[in-house]
Protein backbone atom coordinates (compact mmCIF):
# COMPACT_ATOMS: atom_id res chain seq x y z
CA UNK A 1 0.00 0.00 0.00
CA UNK A 2 1.40 3.37 -0.97
CA UNK A 3 2.02 5.88 1.77
CA UNK A 4 -0.05 9.04 1.49
CA UNK A 5 2.03 12.21 1.92
CA UNK A 6 -0.08 14.86 3.59
CA UNK A 7 2.60 17.53 3.94
CA UNK A 8 5.24 17.74 1.17
CA UNK A 9 7.36 19.99 3.41
CA UNK A 10 8.02 16.95 5.60
CA UNK A 11 9.76 15.04 2.80
CA UNK A 12 13.34 14.28 3.79
CA UNK A 13 15.12 15.78 0.81
CA UNK A 14 18.55 15.61 2.44
CA UNK A 15 18.12 11.84 2.79
CA UNK A 16 16.99 11.56 -0.84
CA UNK A 17 20.09 13.54 -1.86
CA UNK A 18 22.39 11.26 0.16
CA UNK A 19 20.69 8.15 -1.24
CA UNK A 20 21.34 9.29 -4.83
CA UNK A 21 25.00 9.70 -3.92
CA UNK A 22 25.32 6.42 -2.02
CA UNK A 23 27.15 4.69 -4.89
CA UNK A 24 29.21 7.69 -5.93
CA UNK A 25 32.88 6.93 -6.46
CA UNK A 26 35.06 9.80 -5.30
CA UNK A 27 37.10 11.38 -8.05
CA UNK A 28 40.88 11.60 -7.74
CA UNK A 29 41.09 15.38 -8.08
CA UNK A 30 44.87 15.39 -7.71
CA UNK A 31 45.10 13.17 -10.78
CA UNK A 32 42.54 15.28 -12.65
CA UNK A 33 44.21 18.59 -11.78
CA UNK A 34 46.73 18.71 -14.68
CA UNK A 35 43.92 18.30 -17.22
CA UNK A 36 41.94 21.13 -15.64
CA UNK A 37 45.04 23.32 -15.52
CA UNK A 38 45.97 22.94 -19.19
CA UNK A 39 42.52 22.62 -20.75
CA UNK A 40 41.35 25.01 -23.42
CA UNK A 41 37.66 25.28 -24.13
CA UNK A 42 35.15 27.48 -25.87
CA UNK A 43 32.73 28.09 -23.02
CA UNK A 44 31.04 31.26 -21.84
CA UNK A 45 30.35 29.98 -18.31
CA UNK A 46 32.63 32.53 -16.64
CA UNK A 47 31.09 35.47 -18.46
CA UNK A 48 27.56 34.44 -17.50
CA UNK A 49 28.60 33.67 -13.92
CA UNK A 50 30.18 37.08 -13.39
CA UNK A 51 27.12 38.79 -14.82
CA UNK A 52 25.12 37.10 -12.05
CA UNK A 53 27.43 37.78 -9.11
CA UNK A 54 26.80 40.87 -6.98
CA UNK A 55 30.22 42.08 -5.88
CA UNK A 56 31.82 45.15 -4.36
CA UNK A 57 35.48 46.11 -4.68
CA UNK A 58 35.78 46.02 -0.87
CA UNK A 59 34.30 42.51 -0.51
CA UNK A 60 36.02 39.43 0.85
CA UNK A 61 34.95 36.34 -1.12
CA UNK A 62 35.04 32.66 -0.13
CA UNK A 63 35.52 30.56 -3.28
CA UNK A 64 34.41 27.06 -2.25
CA UNK A 65 35.87 24.24 -4.34
CA UNK A 66 38.18 26.63 -6.15
CA UNK A 67 40.02 23.96 -8.13
CA UNK A 68 42.91 25.28 -10.21
CA UNK A 69 41.55 28.83 -10.09
CA UNK A 70 39.39 29.32 -13.18
CA UNK A 71 37.00 31.42 -11.06
CA UNK A 72 39.41 32.48 -8.33
CA UNK A 73 41.80 34.44 -10.54
CA UNK A 74 39.17 36.66 -12.23
CA UNK A 75 37.39 37.10 -8.88
CA UNK A 76 40.58 38.52 -7.38
CA UNK A 77 40.52 41.36 -9.92
CA UNK A 78 37.07 42.50 -8.79
CA UNK A 79 37.23 42.36 -4.97
CA UNK A 80 39.48 43.14 -2.01
CA UNK A 81 40.32 39.53 -1.11
CA UNK A 82 39.53 35.97 -2.16
CA UNK A 83 39.82 32.98 0.17
CA UNK A 84 40.17 29.90 -2.05
CA UNK A 85 39.22 26.54 -0.52
CA UNK A 86 39.81 23.12 -2.08
CA UNK A 87 40.41 19.57 -0.85
CA UNK A 88 42.98 18.69 -3.53
CA UNK A 89 46.63 19.55 -2.78
CA UNK A 90 47.39 19.38 -6.50
CA UNK A 91 44.59 21.83 -7.38
CA UNK A 92 45.90 24.23 -4.73
CA UNK A 93 49.41 23.79 -6.12
CA UNK A 94 48.28 24.75 -9.63
CA UNK A 95 46.29 27.70 -8.26
CA UNK A 96 49.31 28.97 -6.34
CA UNK A 97 51.36 28.70 -9.53
CA UNK A 98 48.83 30.89 -11.31
CA UNK A 99 48.86 33.33 -8.39
CA UNK A 100 52.65 33.59 -8.51
CA UNK A 101 52.81 33.75 -12.31
CA UNK A 102 50.36 36.67 -12.32
CA UNK A 103 51.81 38.50 -9.31
CA UNK A 104 48.49 38.36 -7.44
CA UNK A 105 48.59 39.35 -3.76
CA UNK A 106 44.97 39.21 -2.62
CA UNK A 107 44.27 35.46 -2.75
CA UNK A 108 44.61 33.23 0.32
CA UNK A 109 44.57 29.48 -0.37
CA UNK A 110 43.14 26.99 2.12
CA UNK A 111 43.49 23.21 1.84
CA UNK A 112 40.39 21.56 3.32
CA UNK A 113 37.31 19.47 2.63
CA UNK A 114 34.05 21.20 1.77
CA UNK A 115 32.29 18.72 4.04
CA UNK A 116 34.20 20.16 7.02
CA UNK A 117 33.53 23.82 6.28
CA UNK A 118 32.70 25.86 9.37
CA UNK A 119 31.61 29.40 10.15
CA UNK A 120 34.29 29.57 12.85
CA UNK A 121 37.01 29.19 10.20
CA UNK A 122 35.70 31.83 7.79
CA UNK A 123 34.26 34.73 9.77
CA UNK A 124 34.15 38.10 8.05
CA UNK A 125 33.32 36.83 4.55
CA UNK A 126 30.97 39.01 2.52
CA UNK A 127 30.07 36.70 -0.38
CA UNK A 128 30.24 32.91 -0.73
CA UNK A 129 30.69 31.51 -4.25
CA UNK A 130 30.35 27.75 -4.84
CA UNK A 131 30.93 27.31 -8.55
CA UNK A 132 30.22 23.74 -9.71
CA UNK A 133 31.45 22.27 -6.43
CA UNK A 134 28.51 20.95 -4.36
CA UNK A 135 26.91 18.27 -6.56
CA UNK A 136 28.78 15.41 -4.88
CA UNK A 137 28.68 16.65 -1.28
CA UNK A 138 26.76 14.20 0.93
CA UNK A 139 26.17 16.22 4.16
CA UNK A 140 24.56 18.89 2.00
CA UNK A 141 22.23 20.31 4.66
CA UNK A 142 25.07 20.85 7.13
CA UNK A 143 27.25 22.48 4.48
CA UNK A 144 24.48 24.81 3.35
CA UNK A 145 23.78 25.87 6.95
CA UNK A 146 27.45 26.80 7.38
CA UNK A 147 27.70 28.62 4.06
CA UNK A 148 24.62 30.66 4.91
CA UNK A 149 26.13 31.58 8.28
CA UNK A 150 29.49 32.49 6.73
CA UNK A 151 28.16 34.97 4.18
CA UNK A 152 27.39 38.49 5.34
CA UNK A 153 25.81 39.57 2.05
CA UNK A 154 25.17 36.90 -0.59
CA UNK A 155 25.54 33.21 -1.40
CA UNK A 156 25.88 32.02 -5.03
CA UNK A 157 25.85 28.30 -5.86
CA UNK A 158 25.83 26.64 -9.29
CA UNK A 159 24.78 22.99 -9.68
CA UNK A 160 24.15 20.61 -12.57
CA UNK A 161 21.30 21.44 -14.92
CA UNK A 162 19.13 18.73 -16.52
CA UNK A 163 21.17 18.53 -19.75
CA UNK A 164 24.67 18.56 -18.31
CA UNK A 165 27.14 15.79 -19.30
CA UNK A 166 25.16 14.84 -22.41
CA UNK A 167 27.93 13.24 -24.47
CA UNK A 168 29.32 11.50 -21.38
CA UNK A 169 25.92 9.96 -20.65
CA UNK A 170 25.50 8.91 -24.28
CA UNK A 171 28.86 7.14 -24.20
CA UNK A 172 28.05 5.31 -20.96
CA UNK A 173 24.79 4.13 -22.53
CA UNK A 174 26.75 2.74 -25.49
CA UNK A 175 28.95 0.83 -23.06
CA UNK A 176 25.92 -0.38 -21.17
CA UNK A 177 27.13 1.05 -17.88
CA UNK A 178 25.28 3.30 -15.46
CA UNK A 179 26.25 6.95 -15.48
CA UNK A 180 27.01 8.59 -12.14
CA UNK A 181 23.61 9.41 -10.71
CA UNK A 182 23.87 12.88 -9.20
CA UNK A 183 20.77 14.36 -7.55
CA UNK A 184 18.73 16.65 -9.76
CA UNK A 185 18.68 20.38 -9.09
CA UNK A 186 15.11 20.20 -7.76
CA UNK A 187 16.49 18.23 -4.78
CA UNK A 188 18.75 21.18 -4.08
CA UNK A 189 15.88 23.67 -4.17
CA UNK A 190 13.78 21.60 -1.77
CA UNK A 191 16.66 21.13 0.66
CA UNK A 192 17.15 24.89 0.78
CA UNK A 193 13.42 25.46 1.17
CA UNK A 194 13.19 22.99 4.05
CA UNK A 195 15.98 24.69 5.99
CA UNK A 196 14.35 28.09 5.59
CA UNK A 197 16.33 29.48 2.64
CA UNK A 198 14.25 30.71 -0.29
CA UNK A 199 16.64 31.19 -3.21
CA UNK A 200 16.47 32.87 -6.56
CA UNK A 201 16.89 30.30 -9.34
CA UNK A 202 18.36 31.05 -12.78
CA UNK A 203 19.45 28.74 -15.56
CA UNK A 204 22.71 29.70 -17.24
CA UNK A 205 22.21 30.81 -20.83
CA UNK A 206 25.27 29.15 -22.37
CA UNK A 207 25.74 29.04 -26.12
CA UNK A 208 29.30 27.89 -26.66
CA UNK A 209 30.41 24.30 -26.99
CA UNK A 210 33.71 22.93 -25.70
CA UNK A 211 36.77 22.70 -27.96
CA UNK A 212 39.76 20.37 -27.90
CA UNK A 213 43.21 20.27 -29.46
CA UNK A 214 43.10 16.50 -30.03
CA UNK A 215 41.21 13.30 -29.19
CA UNK A 216 43.57 12.79 -26.26
CA UNK A 217 42.78 16.30 -25.04
CA UNK A 218 39.05 15.53 -25.23
CA UNK A 219 39.58 12.35 -23.20
CA UNK A 220 41.77 14.00 -20.58
CA UNK A 221 39.73 17.14 -20.08
CA UNK A 222 38.28 16.29 -16.69
CA UNK A 223 34.79 15.38 -17.95
CA UNK A 224 35.08 11.64 -18.43
CA UNK A 225 35.72 9.40 -15.42
CA UNK A 226 38.80 7.75 -16.90
CA UNK A 227 39.67 6.38 -13.46
CA UNK A 228 36.54 4.20 -13.65
CA UNK A 229 37.10 2.88 -17.19
CA UNK A 230 39.04 -0.27 -18.09
CA UNK A 231 41.71 -0.14 -20.80
CA UNK A 232 39.22 -1.60 -23.29
CA UNK A 233 36.63 1.02 -22.34
CA UNK A 234 39.20 3.79 -22.85
CA UNK A 235 39.82 2.44 -26.36
CA UNK A 236 36.07 2.52 -26.99
CA UNK A 237 35.98 6.10 -25.70
CA UNK A 238 38.67 7.08 -28.18
CA UNK A 239 36.65 5.53 -31.03
CA UNK A 240 33.49 7.26 -29.78
CA UNK A 241 35.16 10.68 -29.71
CA UNK A 242 36.66 10.17 -33.17
CA UNK A 243 33.13 9.44 -34.39
CA UNK A 244 31.30 12.37 -32.77
CA UNK A 245 33.86 15.17 -32.87
CA UNK A 246 34.40 17.30 -35.94
CA UNK A 247 37.16 19.75 -36.78
CA UNK A 248 36.59 23.48 -37.06
CA UNK A 249 38.11 24.42 -40.42
CA UNK A 250 39.11 27.85 -39.10
CA UNK A 251 40.65 27.03 -35.72
CA UNK A 252 41.59 23.38 -36.23
CA UNK A 253 39.87 22.55 -32.92
CA UNK A 254 37.67 19.49 -32.40
CA UNK A 255 34.12 19.97 -31.13
CA UNK A 256 30.58 18.60 -30.90
CA UNK A 257 27.63 20.98 -30.78
CA UNK A 258 25.97 18.86 -28.06
CA UNK A 259 29.02 19.12 -25.82
CA UNK A 260 27.79 22.11 -23.84
CA UNK A 261 27.55 22.76 -20.14
CA UNK A 262 24.19 23.14 -18.40
CA UNK A 263 24.14 24.80 -14.99
CA UNK A 264 21.57 26.20 -12.57
CA UNK A 265 22.36 29.14 -10.28
CA UNK A 266 20.85 29.32 -6.78
CA UNK A 267 21.49 32.56 -4.96
CA UNK A 268 20.11 34.50 -2.05
CA UNK A 269 20.67 37.72 -0.15
CA UNK A 270 21.29 37.56 3.59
Amino acid sequence: MKQCIKNPDELKWEEFWAERLSNKKDKNWDKAAPGFFKRTKKEDYNNVLFDMLILNENDTILDVGCGEGSITIPLSKKVKKVIALDSSPKMIEFLEKRINDNGITNIETVLGAIEDISYDDFKGVDVVVCSRSLNGIVPIGKVLHELDKIANKYVFISVFGPENKKIEKDFDRELGIKTEDFPDYNYFFNILFNIGIYPNVTRFDLNNYREYDSIEDAMDNGKFRLDLYSDDEKLELKKYLKRILVKDSTTGKLYNVNDKADWIMFWWKK
